[in-house]
């Protein structure tokens, strides 16, 4: 006679376990994003520079026609320009970043005295749905089923 394979029958319950201790885990992330940095610096002083006069005939005509209505010998002149004594060097430069965030939780509890540890998506909080399965061993060399 041939031999039938029989699998026993899984016996499964829910219980609830006490939770011991909950450890986060955490995943490091790095990014790197770019920022403008400026600093000042003594700009180098310029060399004064002489005023320019333009005597070419055209100048020096309008400066007699002046002088005859009663302007000024001398043409007006514009202010001085006066430069910037500090000198500003702006650069873009990267900045990294490190973080952490939590990615699972190694959870340990205890069941009927026994003590277990699974990691977990999610922090259970005090206590722990469990899943409980009984099943009987079978060797494999022991017969599984035996013929009438």
């Amino acid at each position: 006679m041939a031999q039938e394979r029989v699998v026993p029958a899984e016996n499964v319950r829910l219980d609830y376990a006490q939770v011991l201790g909950v450890e986060p885990v955490y995943q490091t992330l790095r990014a790197t994003r770019t920022e403008q940095r400026c600093d000042e610096a003594p700009a180098a002083k310029p060399e004064a520079a002489a005023p320019e006069k333009d005597e070419s005939r055209w100048s020096r005509m309008v400066s007699s026609v002046r002088g005859w209505f009663g302007g000024d010998d001398e043409p007006e002149q514009a202010p001085p320009v006066t430069l910037p004594t500090v000198k500003v060097n702006c650069r873009v430069v990267p900045i990294e970043r490190e973080f952490q965030r939590p990615i699972a939780y190694d959870v340990d509890y205890i069941y009927k005295g026994v003590k277990y540890r699974s990691r977990l998506a999610e922090d259970p909080g005090n206590r722990l749905r469990i899943r409980i399965s009984v099943a009987p061993y079978v060797t494999p060399s022991q017969p599984t089923a035996s013929g009438p």
